[in-house]
């Protein structure tokens, strides 16, 4: 039986988080960073840096960081006001029943995650068992049990999931750190890769890396309305961008134009670090899992009050780990990355409102007394998504950022129709 009284999610699924509950900006940056501590991100910094070279791979990296900084500040400002998920922000921009398709495809998209990162997750114990025993451990076994492990995490809240960050952090760090520096002292620095294995220009290289984590930082009202005021929130968004991504591709980039392969997992095992590479994948998908049903479980409470969050969390967990053993999910992944596009601009429109609606706190009648429907948001939402769309496949573009497109046009557009609505009523 679940203790409610410990489930963070329950508590605060739809409703504002009690300032005695507040944290410092630099935990919420642990999780931050605790999910970029992963293999996606160690991919991107290893083909940046094979494509670009050492330098401009750093400088891409860094300027990747601080348009992610002010983008995560100004979602995690939204919430600090409000103090409420991301969810509940959909709700008040796009009205109860208008945020009902946001909300349930903000909850596949995280969903959706979870489950490859259940199918890394099994597939790496698999391999462990294999080498260490001789025979196929059970994948459907391992993914299931996992991933219920994953939702007991995640169902005693952030709190919980902050600590694992902290686990994982250093144990994943010293490793990578390890790499580099043996890297270095078996085939010293690269600074250009001869044989690049993708063509990269610095705009797309930009590209990216923001785009990779533009569904981090549209989300991120769910983890930074625990912060205590603006300034922590900023501060912590500094921590995961600006200081962390430059970082991390450093790692990845130093050992990957050592050994010309992008490969990290590859790289650590040539090194002769097997089970600390089992580790890194183990943890880092335990993190990003948590995050992500964590997400997708207030995105479901939010919308549907009268089922229990704990529910949610674990029928999800069962539902992602499904996925994994079936191998639907392989398909399933270009279905997300859609989703992934289309979403952003929907963090333009709750910061939007979120300044101009409540800039000195959030107001409940909102929601009581509101539309059902507000009609300018799903408009802006639609018309940005289908530029989003049209930039993905390479019909138009403003940026070469599908993502970064869809937001731009969301912001100017949502503040033209939100003048155009006003001055129609005056």
């Amino acid at each position: 039986m679940i203790d409610e009284s410990k489930d963070v999610v329950n508590n605060y699924s739809d409703t504002q988080v009690p300032e005695s509950k507040t944290i410092k900006g630099w935990r919420v940056a642990i999780v931050v960073i605790s999910i970029n501590v992963g293999l996606s991100t160690f991919l991107n910094g290893a083909q940046v840096s094979s494509a670009l070279g050492l330098i401009d791979a750093l400088w891409c990296s860094f300027w990747a960081g601080v348009i992610l900084c002010i983008m995560g500040t100004l979602t995690s400002i939204a919430s600090v006001r409000s103090r409420l998920n991301t969810y509940v922000l959909v709700q008040s921009s796009f009205g109860l029943k208008g945020a009902v398709i946001v909300n349930v495809m903000l909850a596949i998209v995280h969903l959706g995650w979870f489950g490859v990162n259940a199918s890394f997750f099994g597939s790496a114990l698999v391999a462990a068992i294999a080498e260490m025993y001789g025979w196929a451990g059970p994948f459907g076994i391992i993914v299931m049990v996992g991933s219920v492990f994953m939702a007991m995490t995640t169902i005693y809240g952030f709190g919980a999931i902050n600590k694992l960050a902290v686990l994982a952090i250093p144990i994943m760090m010293v490793i990578f750190i390890t790499v580099f520096v043996m890297s270095i002292n078996q085939f010293g620095i690269v600074i250009e890769d001869a044989t690049p294995d993708v063509a990269m220009t610095f705009g797309i290289a930009l590209s990216t890396l923001v785009g990779s984590n533009l569904l981090t930082v549209a989300a991120m009202p769910d983890m930074s309305r625990f912060i205590t005021t603006n300034r922590q929130a900023a501060f912590g968004m500094f921590l995961s961008f600006p200081i962390a991504i430059p970082l991390l591709t450093l790692l990845a980039a130093v050992p990957t134009m050592a050994v010309d392969d992008v490969n990290i997992m590859n790289i650590i095992t040539g090194f002769g670090l097997g089970v600390p590479a089992l580790l890194i994948l183990v943890l880092s998908t335990w993190t990003a899992n948590s995050v992500n049903l964590y997400s997708y479980s207030l995105s479901l409470a939010a919308t549907f009050k009268s089922v229990k969050p704990w529910l949610f969390t674990l029928v999800g967990a069962l539902i992602g780990g499904a996925f994994a053993v079936v191998g639907i999910i392989d398909s399933f992944v270009p279905f997300l990355l859609i989703l992934g596009v289309i979403i952003p601009p929907v963090a333009a429109i709750y910061v939007i409102d979120c300044f101009l609606e409540f800039p000195e706190g959030y107001d409940p009648s909102r929601l009581k007394h509101g539309p059902a429907v507000h009609w300018l948001s799903i408009a802006t939402w639609l018309i940005s998504s289908a530029v989003a769309l049209a930039s993905m496949y390479g019909w138009f573009t403003l940026t070469t950022a599908p993502a970064i497109d869809a937001t731009l046009v969301a912001t100017v557009l949502y503040l033209i129709l939100r003048r155009f609505g006003q001055a129609k009523s005056a």
